[in-house]
């Protein structure tokens, strides 16, 4: 599913405009972005939680040279299930 087609769901789904559909996703990702940037944990029961853990840097390896490259340390989100989600799903 992409972006079109979840907005064309969810307008079916909670009876409203494409238009206004597409705002309320595009609110929802531009909160979730600003929540998760500041180091914010967003939960929401039932579906999941997002948040950020951060990998260290780390030595790795050129796959066709095989040369060591050094990757540098970042910010990474992760989401994780929640009970209904996970019920719904299985």
């Amino acid at each position: 599913m992409n972006k079109a087609e979840l907005i064309e769901a969810m307008a079916s789904s909670a009876g409203l405009s494409k238009a206004d559909a597409k705002k309320a996703l595009d609110g929802f990702i531009n909160a979730t972005s600003s929540a998760l940037k500041k180091g914010d944990r967003i939960s929401l029961i039932g579906f999941g939680s997002f948040s950020i853990s951060k990998r260290s840097a780390r030595t790795g390896r050129n796959p066709q040279t095989g040369k060591e490259i050094k990757i540098a340390a970042k910010n990474v989100v992760r989401f994780k299930a929640g009970a209904d989600l996970s019920k719904n799903v299985n």
